[in-house]
C-alpha cells in the first residue's frame, strides 16, 4: 500500500510518501519521498509560532512540499492507495489547512482518507532505522535524507513523548492497547526550554540554544552553585511539573544585573542537567511499575544530545530493554510518521466518516 501523509500540526508543512505492508504484529514501512518546508525564519522575531502566520503558509507550501516529495518517490498521484492527515493535537488554524488539503486531493483522486494522531505518529516513528545517509537541501533548510529499514519491537512497551506542547508517559500493550499512566501538570518541556530561553535573551528557537551552551559548559566544567529543583522527582505518581523549575531561573535571573556570557553557560547547564534528570527519573520509576520490554523516547526534544545520551546509559541498568530513540530527522514533526501512525489506524479499520475535524487537544487512543 502506498500511504501518502500530510502534516501541518505547527510550524513544518510535511508530506512522504510511505510503502506500508504487514499488519500489527509485522509492520514494515519504506520511505519512498519525503519532503519538509520550514517556518522557523518566519516565526523567529515573533519569539514563538503565530497560528495565522503558520496557517499561511501552509496553505502556500503544501502544493510545492506535495510536487517535491511526488518527484523524490518518482510517482503520481494515480499510485496513492492512501491519504493520512494530522488531525490533532495541535494549532487548529495549521491542523485545519492540511485537513482541507487532504480532502481535496481525496475527492479528486477518489482516494479514502484516514485522521492520524500526532502524537501517536511520535511513537510510531522509532520503527524507522537509518541505513544509510545523504545530504540534501529542502528550501532554505539543510536535511539529512535517509534511507531506513523498519525496526520492530516487543511489546509492552513504555512511550515517553517529549515535546513542545507534549510530556507525557505512555504504556502499550499493543499498538491497539493504549494508556496515559503520566503527564505534565503545567508547561511540557519543550515549553520550559522556549521560555528559558527567552528569559535568558536567546534567539528562536530558544531549545537547541539552551542545549548548545550546556554543552560548552560541561566541555568547560562549568557548574552553576545553585541548584535548581527537580519538580515532583519524588511523587509517588508518574506525572512531570516544569513551572516551577521554569520560576526558578525567572528569579536566578532577576537578582542578576547583566547576563554575562559565564552565567548563560552555567544557567543552560543547571536548568538542562535538572530536566534530564527529572525525566529520566520518572521514566526508570514507570519501568519498575510495569516491567516493559521496550522503551521509546519520541518527539522534538529527544533530538537534544545529552538526553539521547542519558536515556541511553538506562540500558546499563535494564540490559534486557530495547532502547528506541528515533533518528534526529524523524524527531521534528514529519509526514513521514503521519504515514505511519495512519497506517495503523487503516488496520485497526478507522475510517474518515463525513468530514474531519481539527482537534486542537486530542489526546491518545
Amino acid at each position: 500500500m502506498i500511504i501518502l501523509g500530510i502534516e501541518t500540526s505547527c510550524d513544518e508543512t510535511a508530506i512522504s510518501i510511505v510503502e506500508a505492508e504487514g499488519g500489527l504484529a509485522d509492520l514494515n514501512f519504506k520511505i519512498l519521498g519525503s519532503a519538509v518546508n520550514s517556518q522557523i525564519k518566519i516565526h523567529e522575531p515573533y519569539g514563538g509560532v503565530v497560528p495565522n502566520l503558520a496557517k499561511r503558509e501552509h496553505q502556500k507550501n503544501l502544493p510545492i512540499v506535495l510536487e517535491e516529495a511526488l518527484k523524490k518517490a518518482q510517482l503520481d498521484l494515480s499510485k496513492i492507495d492512501l491519504i493520512t492527515v494530522t488531525v490533532g493535537p495541535g494549532l487548529e488554524p495549521a491542523l485545519w489547512v492540511g485537513i482541507t488539503f487532504a480532502e481535496e486531493l481525496g475527492k479528486k483522486w477518489n482516494i479514502p482518507i484516514v485522521p492520524a494522531n500526532h502524537m501517536e505518529g511520535h511513537l510510531v516513528s522509532v520503527l524507522l532505522h537509518p541505513k544509510a545517509k545523504i545530504k540534501m537541501m529542502t528550501n532554505d533548510v539543510v536535511l539529512k535524507d535517509v534511507n531506513f529499514q523498519t525496526a520492530h519491537l516487543e511489546f509492552p512497551v513504555l512511550g515517553l513523548l517529549i515535546s513542545g506542547g507534549h510530556t507525557e508517559l505512555i504504556f502499550l500493550e499493543s499498538w491497539l492497547e493504549k494508556e496515559k499512566i503520566g503527564e505534565t501538570q503545567d508547561d511540557a518541556v519543550g515549553e520550559a526550554f522556549d521560555k528559558v530561553a527567552r528569559m535568558m535573551g536567546l534567539p528562536y528557537p530558544g531549545g537547541p540554544e539552551i542545549s548548545r551552551l550546556a554543552e560548552i559548559a560541561r566541555e568547560k566544567n562549568i557548574n552553576l552553585e545553585t541548584k535548581f529543583p527537580r519538580p515532583m522527582i519524588h511523587s509517588k505518581d508518574l506525572n512531570f511539573s516544569f513551572s516551577g523549575l521554569k520560576t526558578s531561573v525567572l528569579y536566578y535571573i532577576k537578582k542578576i544585573e547583566k547576563l554575562e556570557e559565564k552565567e548563560k553557560y552555567e544557567i543552560a547547564r543547571e536548568f538542562e542537567d535538572a530536566v534530564i534528570e527529572t525525566l529520566v527519573s520518572k521514566t526508570k520509576k514507570a519501568i519498575e511499575k510495569y516491567s516493559p520490554k521496550t522503551l521509546i523516547i519520541g518527539g522534538g526534544v529527544i533530538a537534544n544530545k545529552a538526553l539521547r545520551e542519558n536515556f541511553l546509559k538506562l540500558k546499563e541498568n535494564y540490559p534486557e530493554l530495547e532502547i528506541l530513540i528515533p533518528e534526529k530527522t524523524l524527531t521534528t514533526d514529519n509526514g513521514t510518521m503521519i504515514a505511519a501512525a495512519g497506517f495503523i489506524e487503516y488496520l485497526r479499520g478507522k475510517k474518515s466518516v463525513g468530514k474531519l475535524k481539527a482537534q486542537g487537544n486530542l489526546d491518545i487512543n
